[in-house]
């Protein structure tokens, strides 16, 4: 391994676990722009999904007095059945495509919010909780993000932030949970990778403790920009090398 591969590896670790000890999501986000530079793009997608289960694991637990199952139960069935879908669509569709439509939609979705901080809640019942886990799972599917529509929805249903935390962390964490296993069981993981997630662990722990101190100075307010700011990343990654590769 380069000398400079390994600190550049737990460096971003770190970051990752700041952001996600903040946000509750974004661990990719954060890491993906080194590790893809420095890693094998299998061995960024099984640390990724590691090292994010670890965060929801520990995000979800931190959040328990606010969990609530009437919330989370209808998403994650809706996830179940969409992500297959996704999966398949991927044969049909050009992830090119895929990939600037919902950049665009994140960025103007994005803008809006931090342009117009009223919010006005958005009422919903367990059939519309249930459609969103199917298009949060297609989503994923077509596109690893598998938790971005469902941040949304919960920052329109005007929750507080444990609240949404409490609904969305669980949700990102059942489909890093399926995914993980089917990576198990198609034995993708290598020792190098185990190695590197073991090297990265403590890191990511230092990262979450941090992210969380922040997390607790945010009000309901400052919550929900750091959100909408994450999304507004989200999209912009997505957007611009695409629109590059139109050119």
């Amino acid at each position: 391994m380069d000398s400079l591969v390994l600190p550049l590896f737990l460096v971003a670790t770190l970051a990752g676990g700041i952001v996600t000890g903040l946000a509750g999501f974004a661990f990719g986000l954060a890491v993906s722009g080194v590790w893809l530079h420095i890693l094998t793009p299998l061995q960024t997608t099984l640390l990724i999904i590691s090292f994010g289960t670890v965060v929801q694991v520990y995000g979800t637990w931190k959040m328990r007095h606010s969990f609530n199952w009437r919330h989370v139960v209808p998403i994650l069935i809706g996830s179940v059945i969409g992500v297959p879908i996704g999966v398949w669509l991927l044969a049909y569709m050009n992830p090119s495509w895929m990939r600037l439509g919902v950049g665009l939609l994140l960025v103007l979705y994005s803008l809006n919010g931090l342009f117009r901080p009223h919010l006005t809640p958005i009422p919903a019942n367990v059939p519309a909780e249930v459609a969103l886990g199917v298009v949060n799972g297609m989503l994923g599917g077509m596109t690893g993000l598998a938790g971005v529509f469902v941040t949304i929805w919960c920052g329109m249903r005007g929750w507080s932030k444990d609240q949404q935390r409490s609904v969305f962390q669980p949700v990102i964490l059942g489909s890093f949970l399926l995914t993980w296993t089917s990576l198990a069981v198609s034995g993708k993981i290598s020792g190098d990778t185990i190695r590197l997630f073991l090297y990265g662990l403590p890191l990511l722990l230092a990262g979450m403790w941090v992210g969380f101190e922040l997390y607790g100075r945010l009000d309901d307010a400052g919550f929900r920009k750091v959100v909408l700011v994450l999304l507004l990343i989200s999209g912009i990654v997505l957007v611009v090398p695409e629109l590059f590769s139109l050119r």
